[in-house]
């Protein structure tokens, strides 16, 4: 590329933050006062928006800071450990800082109820180690959480918008699903969500003008982006961004590297925690171990009990017997790996709360399975 070709495509990039800076203006001055809704999963596009979001409001006289935005971010409860600290850290910054510039900015992270986490799911009902056909983790931990404060949003306002740091060329899969929501103007309804409208003000920006921005601007809200800019060097991958809708599900357990859960067996091999181990990050090494562990054994036969939690045996079209959930003792297995991989560790992987809800469902389990054998026994009495 020559020197005029770069000096082009540096123009061109200039124009198009300078109309994204305009529309976003123009939306936030209509006449409504809908809420806005930042869709936050702390990684560079998302980053990004909020980014020209806040800057957006320092421009704005108190008069017109009229509309409150919501910078709303999910923690899975299992994400990988750095990349949780990154988004715990960057919603506190930005949090502090709107409150020292009196902007109507509120911060949240959802986090899955306490009975639909990973570890209550896969230890306590003993759901078999995700994979693409039975992706279960997706919904419960991260379409819901965040769902659940969009809607309640949405029935106190009457209307809300949900601005989403999705890129058209980010990838195929990404493009077709803009492509289904295009209706050719600013404000999309949510296919999902009643009284929300999406807005993608980034949707025609590339990769490359991302991370120029990022580079060359540091955040409205203090600090800098280098800390985020590390992340990506040292995992070698993108952010799993934030779910609202099962079209966008498949962004979660890609093939890519990305940040997500370090649970993941969606994924064959986990890219980004890979790629900090190998950035010096060595702490993480028995996380990857264990992870591993767990796709390994979800297909192991014994470990597998023949009836699912209804008591239903699953036999599909084809003839292929469909085994149930981990029996108990696999399922107390895996806790007691757990609980050693969190000395080993030093890190605190899984709650109290989860802990006694674990142990909730193994007791009536056990009472149920109690009481089948009993009525099992009573028939056969009473048959002779």
């Amino acid at each position: 590329m020559d020197g005029a070709e770069a000096l082009a495509l540096e123009d061109e990039s200039v124009a198009l933050l300078r109309a994204i800076r305009s529309e976003l203006l123009d939306e936030y001055r209509q006449e409504h006062d809908w809420p806005w809704i930042i869709g936050y999963s702390g990684g560079k596009d998302s980053t990004l928006v909020a980014h020209l979001v806040f800057e957006m409001l320092l421009t704005l006289p108190p008069s017109q800071r009229t509309r409150q935005v919501h910078i709303v971010a999910n923690d899975t409860l299992v994400e990988s450990p750095l990349v949780v600290q990154h988004i715990i850290d960057s919603i506190e910054e930005i949090s502090n800082a709107a409150e020292a510039f009196s902007l109507p900015i509120v911060t949240k992270i959802t986090r899955p109820a306490p009975d639909q986490s990973f570890w209550v799911n896969l230890i306590g009902r003993g759901y078999p180690s995700p994979n693409r056909s039975f992706r279960w983790c997706t919904d419960r931990m991260k379409i819901l959480p965040t769902s659940r404060y969009i809607k309640s949003l949405a029935e106190e306002a009457g209307q809300v918008i949900l601005l989403l740091g999705v890129r058209r060329s980010e990838s195929a899969t990404r493009a077709a699903s803009v492509g289904r929501y295009d209706n050719g103007e600013r404000l999309n309804k949510h296919n999902d969500l009643p009284g929300c409208m999406v807005f993608r003000p980034i949707v025609e920006l590339d990769t490359d003008d991302v991370w120029e921005f990022l580079a060359l601007n540091e955040p409205p809200w203090g600090g800098s982006h280098l800390k985020l800019i590390g992340l990506y060097r040292d995992a070698g991958g993108g952010e799993c961004p934030v779910v609202t809708s099962k079209d966008d599900a498949p962004s979660c357990g890609t093939t890519s590297s990305r940040f997500g859960c370090w649970t993941c067996t969606v994924v064959e091999k986990d890219r980004s925690l890979e790629g900090f181990v190998e950035s010096g990050y060595a702490e993480f090494t028995p996380l990857l171990d264990f992870r591993d562990w767990l796709a390994s054994i979800r297909n192991e036969k014994d470990r597998r009990q023949a009836r699912r939690r209804d008591g239903r045996i699953t036999i599909t079209d084809g003839g292929i017997f469909v085994p149930g959930p981990f029996t108990l003792q696999t399922r107390a297995e895996i806790f007691e790996r757990l609980r050693a991989l969190e000395k080993e560790t030093g890190q605190s992987l899984i709650t109290e709360e989860e802990v006694d809800l674990i142990h909730q469902l193994w007791s009536e389990e056990i009472a149920g399975h109690s009481k089948a054998r009993t009525m099992s026994v009573r028939e056969i009495v009473k048959e002779k």
